[in-house]
């Protein structure tokens, strides 16, 4: 045999043939399933299995498509998730900002979809390639996500849906991007096994990808929780006033709404008097508690010192300040304690506001989409330093509202040294299935980090999750509640704490490479093709 002829005998062996995608007609619908089963996945329902599913569903729709095709079926399945995902936005709003953030954000899972056409050549040629390559490109895409525009939004992260699945150990060992990418990996290795035309295919895949998925479930399981050095425990009450009503215009009932916390909390000094609970160390109130700015109002700072004084301990005080320039305010955590009142060097002010909702970017052009932007009237001005509180008897780690999702806002108080993660928030112009997706972020950070962690709501729902992500003392929804527990206090770090964001980096790192390999192999095929 010549040389030619052994070259013209190894070329099959190098280049395989493309083969044919998915019919359109089986696509479109498959990529619709895939976006309804991830939403299933995320709370109120909670079937954390269904993730998997939903990313092999797109996976298999997008697989060996056009970039365009690609893109379309994961913008398809972008809109079965997030449109009913974040329904909360049009309670109160109208349908347009609803509409506009789920279109906005289904854009990111059609890039997502081009991205998975893209790798087809990597999978076809190394079959297990697809658990790994489908994992960082998840992760790839919630690292552009939770960034762009303005901040980005991490709503609907993979990792967010597994709050009460084995697979949230993996927190633990590399924060939210780690549980991301171990879901996505799950939902390759059921692709690898279902898949209809691996050539030879017979039981092995489906006993390697059974394998792999139970792998994974059980890493996550006998993962440890909590973070070591602590044992020294704190009683706090979380205070959830409740509001007079739900909707957009509860902080036109601001007194009404002080006085709820106060009274509330009043109520708690008189069991306290009369010895049938303990004195807390410490006592929460939510985000917009206190929507009367207490440091300039002399009444409503008069009130949180009544409550304060009442209860002997201090007031973690969820308040709008106003400045620090004119027609600006800012979300903040403020520091109240019984005999000498507002600590003033303990103030965290939110470091990520939400644009559009308490600040409006581009305001003349945002006007020009909706007058409805107007109604954020004064500027939210974010904050600069991490919410590091120390409140005597524990250092807290504050953070408000959708600033749970964010990896570095919550990172940034522990290693500043709290030793307990406290989430603000008001869900008063959403719903339950708003307020219940936020505490599925409180679980993870708590895993996360090794901490005990509370949410504290207007309208609920608070409550307090141990390091190991297991809820206590949940509250109804719009309702008046006053919790209060013994918290295991922590000092020590996780591996996820020591990581920090290079996970994440890693991963994405990762991501990008598989794509260049991708159009290496692309382009050798087009030079055989052509040759």
């Amino acid at each position: 045999m010549t040389t030619l002829d052994r070259d013209e005998t190894r070329t099959p062996t190098v280049v395989r043939p493309v083969r044919s995608p998915l019919p359109l007609r089986v696509a479109v619908p498959v990529a619709v399933a895939a976006g309804l089963a991830l939403l299933v996945a995320f709370p109120p329902y909670g079937w954390w299995p269904s993730a998997a599913v939903g990313v092999a569903g797109l996976a298999a729709a997008t697989h060996r498509r056009r970039l365009r095709a690609g893109a379309g079926l994961g913008f398809l399945t972008g809109v079965a998730l997030f449109a009913p995902l974040l329904a909360w936005t049009n309670l109160h709003t109208g349908l347009l900002p609803w509409v506009l953030l789920s279109l906005l954000q289904a854009g990111y899972l059609a890039v997502l979809g081009a991205a998975t056409a893209w790798v087809s050549p990597v999978v076809d040629r190394w079959r297990w390639a697809w658990p790994p390559v489908t994992g960082v490109l998840w992760v790839g895409q919630e690292a552009l996500r939770d960034r762009t525009p303005f901040g980005g939004f991490p709503w609907g992260r993979l990792a967010f849906s597994q709050d009460s699945s084995p697979l949230l150990g993996w927190a633990w060992l590399g924060g939210a991007p780690l549980v991301t990418g171990v879901v996505a990996v799950a939902g390759g290795l059921l692709l690898v096994a279902v898949w209809r035309r691996w050539p030879g295919v017979r039981w092995q895949p489906v006993v390697g990808a059974a394998a792999g998925v139970v792998l994974l479930l059980t890493v996550g399981w006998l993962v440890p929780s909590g973070a070591g050095t602590g044992g020294r425990t704190v009683r706090v009450a979380i205070v959830q006033g409740n509001v007079p009503r739900l909707g957009l215009d509860f902080n036109a009932q601001r007194q009404a709404v002080l006085n709820n916390h106060v009274d509330a909390t009043v109520k708690l000094a008189e069991r306290v008097a009369s010895g049938a609970e303990r004195r807390p160390d410490l006592v929460v109130w939510p985000e917009n508690s206190s929507d009367i700015d207490p440091l300039r109002n002399a009444a409503a700072g008069a009130r949180i010192s009544q409550a304060a004084d009442a209860v002997g301990a201090p007031i973690l005080v969820g308040a709008v300040l106003a400045g620090p320039g004119d027609g600006e305010v800012r979300n903040a955590g403020i520091l109240w304690r019984p005999g000498s009142g507002p600590d003033l060097a303990q103030v965290y002010t939110k470091r990520h506001p939400v644009p559009f909702a308490e600040y409006v970017p581009m305001r003349s052009l945002a006007r020009a989409v909706s007058k409805q932007v107007d109604r954020v009237r004064a500027d939210f001005v974010a904050g600069s330093s991490p919410g590091v509180v120390d409140a005597g008897a524990v250092v807290l780690g504050d953070v408000i509202c959708f600033e749970v999702a964010y990896d570095g806002l919550v990172r940034d108080t522990v290693d500043g040294g709290a030793q307990l993660v406290v989430v603000q928030t008001n869900n008063a112009t959403f719903d339950v299935a708003e307020a219940r997706q936020q505490l599925a972020m409180v679980r993870l950070r708590a895993v996360e980090h090794g901490r005990a962690a509370l949410m504290a709501s207007t309208v609920g729902v608070s409550g307090f999750v141990a390091p190991d992500g297991r809820v206590s003392d949940a509250t109804g929804f719009n309702t008046r509640a006053v919790v209060v527990r013994e918290v295991t206090l922590a000092d020590g770090r996780t591996p996820a704490t020591r990581a920090g964001r290079w996970p994440e980096v890693a991963l994405t790192g990762l991501a990008v490479a598989a794509l260049v390999v991708a159009g290496a192999l692309r382009r050798r095929r087009e030079v055989t093709a052509a040759g």
